[in-house]
């Protein structure tokens, strides 16, 4: 069985025996599932200008943010410059990335995606203001941003991509950014028309998402997200989870992020990949591993390890 046969069986509940491995930054050539970036946020000497126009600003390892806001008044947005997502460059690396890892299941990553870079161009605050006051511009910024990736997506399937991966955090610690309510007026029917597009093309949806996101999930599952990398399980109850929504939908999770991934020892790690592979895995798939090195916020190297070890150990579908 190939990488790539692995994890369509995982997707499609079809019992692939060991539940597949995705390998986010670093041991790429061990990932069952491979990301390759198809739009340009991190262009330029220093790696800091996105092809929308905003810069990043970053004091340490991890992503950063955008400097300033390039939306800040609606006049603005009249002049700004929509990246051209027929420049052929995005897919120049694919081939050779694809050479590389081989026979993997390869997703065309969108990087951030959505809401998000509605946030970065207008500013988080106004965003949300908007959505309630002035309703008819955001429609004209999300009609630019989500049309933007769905002409990114009429491309994929040319160049032998199974999926195609969203970034798009919705949750706090505790509840949504937005009510549910808003979200499905406003948000779920555009995901729908890019999530039926990708199925039309015979692709899958991955869809990243951080935070406590339970309320919108059946939603998430209605509209065809396929993989839903959920990166804070500790926040969700795992048995619950799979009793609601189990073999319904194929959970793509690390070992907790903020918690046990950095502050737990090896038999915490072992004991939360359990959880998941008992209540997430236990439908002949409906599981992904997922595993990112996080030093730059603190996790050792011995964590690292050790979530890659818990998976491999204990990843196989009752």
């Amino acid at each position: 069985m190939t990488k790539k046969e692995k994890v369509k069986k995982a997707i499609q509940m079809n019992y692939p025996g060991n539940v597949p491995i995705l390998f986010f930054n670093r041991d790429k050539e061990e990932s069952d599932l491979v990301m390759i970036d198809v739009v340009k946020h991190y262009m330029g000497k220093k790696r800091d200008l996105s092809e929308w126009g905003f810069r990043w600003e970053s004091k340490d390892q991890t992503m950063g943010q955008p400097m300033e806001d390039l939306i800040k008044s609606w006049d603005d947005f009249d002049t700004l410059k929509i990246p051209d997502p027929y420049d052929k460059t995005r897919f120049s690396h694919v081939e050779d990335e694809m050479k590389r890892y081989g026979d993997s299941y390869y997703l065309a990553s969108l990087v951030l995606s959505g809401f998000t870079i509605m946030t970065f161009l207008r500013g988080f605050t106004d965003t949300l203001q908007d959505l309630y006051i002035d309703r008819d511009r955001m429609d004209q910024l999300a009609d630019v941003v989500f049309g933007f990736e769905i002409d990114i997506i009429k491309q994929i399937k040319e160049y032998g991509f199974d999926g195609v991966a969203f970034f798009d955090d919705w949750g706090t610690q505790d509840r949504m950014i937005i009510s549910p309510e808003l979200w499905r007026e406003f948000f779920k029917p555009r995901y729908k028309e890019q999530f039926d597009l990708i199925h039309e093309y015979g692709m899958d949806v991955y869809f990243h998402c951080c935070g406590y996101i339970n309320d919108i999930i059946p939603d998430l599952i209605e509209i065809g997200v396929d993989m839903l990398n959920i990166s804070q399980p500790n926040i969700f109850d795992i048995e619950q989870l799979g009793k609601d929504y189990g073999g319904k939908i194929c959970f793509v999770c690390p070992v907790s992020y903020q918690t046990t991934s950095l502050s737990g020892g090896k038999k915490e790690i072992f004991e939360d990949v359990q959880k998941l592979v008992d209540h997430l895995g236990c439908y002949n798939g409906g599981l992904i591993g997922y595993v990112e090195e996080y030093e730059s916020i603190g996790m050792s190297e011995e964590n690292y390890l050790n979530c890659v070890n818990a998976f491999r150990e204990l990843g196989r579908y009752n």
